[in-house]
């Protein structure tokens, strides 16, 4: 879909500046959420700077990450665009930094592990937009019918409250685990996370795939969960998170990782559902995944400071958690996280908004992560397939980050 929302360009000789804004569209079900938003945005912010228009073109989450980069590569980039990744456009020298953009208050404002996340190369150039993290979701009724107490803790808990489920239930997926090729990447890092590492890199920012504790996590859920029989009749790494979720919905799955916009999902078709922060191997690891979508300003067009007046406008907390609230997302500032949590009518956010300040997100400032990041969807559920060896799966997927690193 796109959608002109305003302005029509300036005319010769005019004073006038027309901002062009490319964004996604996070209204799932075709509705007109992200055109009435961007609408409303649009009108208060002409209203309040007289001279400039915003002209905004709402792309599906399909197409737009690519319609952007056909832009940007036909010489035509848009002023501001409201995708998925920002970390090829920030090394190839075409965003203005926030520190370009952004007055100190707004700019300090962010959330600190958003902040690092938009960083290439130690600047930020990428502006969180809205977040997400995760949470264990389970089925109440079935945990009751399977008699189990209270949800998990730990990998050893979980795997226990599987084999419950498994014996004393019809449930046909005891645990969800999608390692298919639409995700894989972050069910991956959810699990990584789990044994106490950083991730997919080390602290000095190198990949790390391979690394023993990374390892181990797979051996551990070929054999505990998968050899176990206690992932469902899909093979994880054919099980993709769209399934997944639906079959959640459908009183399929006693456990899997989710997020916020599955939680009302499934409420809305009468599943009644516990949410905790994920187990790790030993309690509850130290961090939590994070997932950010991004707002950048590009240069092209020189409307440096026009393009600053409107994300200095766009990231007031009214129009903060209007966007968040609406989309069942995660504010992306420290003000407008804690007037969320605050709020009566958000507490169902409430654990999500308390992981999200500590999460750890991937590392999407890296310009080799996308390719990275595919092999993994692509190839990470071989790790556990029978007859696999988890070392090997992940040893080669570490061989071509290692290349795609030296790269960048």
């Amino acid at each position: 879909m796109t959608a002109t929302l305003a302005g029509c360009g300036s005319s010769s000789g005019s004073s006038e500046v027309t901002l062009r804004l490319v964004a996604a569209d996070y209204d799932v079900d075709g509705g007109q959420s992200s055109k009435d938003y961007w609408a409303g945005i649009a009108s208060e912010f002409e209203s309040q700077n007289p001279g400039v228009k915003l002209q905004v073109q709402i792309e599906s989450w399909n197409d737009v990450d690519r319609k952007v980069a056909e832009m940007v590569k036909a010489g035509k980039a848009p002023d501001i665009a409201q995708i998925g990744a920002y970390a090829d456009y920030a090394a190839d020298g075409k965003l203005y930094a926030a520190e370009d953009l952004l007055s100190i208050p707004v700019q300090a404002n962010f959330l600190p592990p958003l902040t690092d996340a938009g960083e290439h190369r130690r600047v930020q150039y990428g502006l969180p937009f809205v977040a997400s993290t995760r949470l264990l979701f389970y089925n109440k009724k079935l945990f009751e019918d399977a008699g189990i107490s209270k949800p998990p803790q730990t990998w050893a808990e979980l795997r226990d409250s599987a084999r419950k489920l498994k014996e004393n239930t019809e449930v046909e997926y005891p645990f969800a685990l999608p390692l298919g090729p639409e995700e894989a990447q972050a069910e991956t890092m959810m699990w990584l996370l789990g044994n106490g590492t950083e991730g997919y890199v080390e602290s000095g920012g190198s990949y790390v795939i391979a690394s023993e504790p990374n390892i181990d996590t797979f051996e551990w859920l070929k054999a505990n969960l998968v050899e176990k029989k206690l992932t469902g009749p899909v093979a994880p790494g054919k099980l993709n998170r769209k399934e997944a979720f639906a079959a959640f919905t459908r009183g399929e799955v006693g456990m899997l990782n989710g997020h916020p916009s599955l939680m009302h999902t499934a409420e809305k078709a009468g599943i009644e559902l516990g949410k905790v922060p994920m187990p790790g191997r030993n309690g509850r690891p130290k961090a939590a995944m994070g997932v950010a979508d991004w707002i950048m300003g590009f240069k092209q067009n020189g409307n440096r400071a026009e393009i600053g007046k409107f994300m200095n406008f766009l990231f007031d907390d009214k129009n903060v958690l209007d966007f968040a609230a609406e989309n069942a997302l995660l504010p992306v500032t420290i003000s407008a996280s804690e007037a969320m949590k605050e709020d009566p009518e958000h507490q169902h956010l409430r654990e999500f908004l308390e992981a999200l300040p500590t999460s750890l997100l991937p590392p999407v400032g890296k310009t080799s992560w996308a390719a990275v990041s595919e092999d993994i969807k692509q190839r990470i559920g071989q790790a556990v397939a029978p007859g696999s060896d988890p070392r090997e799966v992940l040893g080669a997927i570490a061989q071509r980050a290692a290349a795609a690193e030296a790269s960048e």
